[in-house]
Formats: structure tokens, C-alpha cells, sequence
């Protein structure tokens, strides 16, 4: 099954790109990531990278939750790859894109998954539960908290290249 989440962020797709390549930062950003470390590599040259978030519910109640990917990148196209390695979505791919869009960057993340692997009901636990209550809410507030600031940033080198010029 695929499953597509996407943002309209309001910056260059080079600021966007950069934004989303720098994991190790998103729980500065992302209030509801836990923590992000490589195990091995890092964020230019990929490698093995362990997140934890929170998916939050009705108040106060939050469910942990944990993976370990394979990241790749692709400044060229541009393009960030993970490959799911251990948790409960092991074997799911993810690809993030950026695409030009009139006001900025459409940035599109796509999960590409069947289920976890279990007899009769891995799939329906997939498209019923994992997918819309987890993955897909997980990733929506990850493309607005980058969308955030990967805006701050295009905002703050608007502002200093208008500063430059005054001066």
C-alpha cells in the first residue's frame, strides 16, 4: 500500500532539502520527536539512523513509538530515502521529494508498505490503524514543523539580503 502525505512549504526546495536532511535537529524542531541519532553515518554521507516520536491523542495521552532506517540522499534529484530496518514498520520505504511549486516547494513523503507480518490481519492493521492514526499523523506534523523552519530560515536570508542592500 502507498500512502502520501504532502506540504506546501514556502521557501526554495534547496532550504526545504537541507531542512529535512538534518534529522539529528528535528526534536529542536518537532516537538513530538523523542530523538533522532545515527547508529553509523550521517545525514550527508546517510547511514543508520535510529527516531523516536510521540503520537499524540486526545489530551494528554501519547504513544511512543520507534524505528531504525537506512537514510539516503539525493541532492540532485532532490530526494531523502529511508528503508525501515527494525520496529514495527520494518521493511517500509519512505521517500521524501521536493518539487518547485508557484509559492515555494511541494514536499511529498511516500510510504510504501503492506503491514506488518502478521497472519490474516497485517494488512488491515496497516490501512485500518498504522497507517492513517501513526504514520500518516506522525508525518504530517513533521512537514509542518520543517515547513516552519525551513521558512524561518528562507525569511531570516530574505531579511539579510535586504539588509545588505540598504546598507
Amino acid at each position: 500500500m502507498i500512502l502520501v502525505d504532502e506540504h506546501l512549504m514556502l521557501a526554495p526546495a534547496g532550504i526545504c532539502f537541507r531542512v529535512a536532511c538534518d534529522v539529528e535537529r528535528w526534536p529542536r524542531w518537532l516537538a513530538h520527536y523523542r530523538r533522532v541519532r545515527f547508529l553509523n553515518g550521517d545525514a550527508v554521507a546517510g547511514g543508520r539512523v535510529e527516531m523516536a516520536a510521540w503520537r499524540d491523542f486526545l489530551g494528554p495521552v501519547r504513544y511512543p513509538t520507534w524505528w531504525v532506517s537506512d537514510m539516503r540522499t539525493d541532492p540532485l534529484e532532490p530526494a531523502i530515502f529511508f528503508r525501515h530496518v527494525d520496529g514495527i514498520t520494518s521493511g517500509m520505504d519512505v521517500k521524501w521529494s521536493f518539487s518547485p511549486a508557484p509559492d515555494g516547494t511541494r514536499v511529498c513523503i511516500t510510504h510504501a508498505w503492506d503491514g506488518p507480518p502478521w497472519p490474516l490481519f497485517g494488512g488491515l492493521a496497516w490501512r485500518a490503524i498504522i497507517a492513517p492514526h501513526f504514520v500518516s499523523a506522525i508525518a504530517q506534523r513533521t512537514l509542518a514543523g520543517i515547513a516552519r523552519e525551513a521558512e524561518r530560515l528562507h525569511s531570516a536570508a530574505k531579511r539579510d539580503a535586504t539588509n545588505e542592500r540598504t546598507v
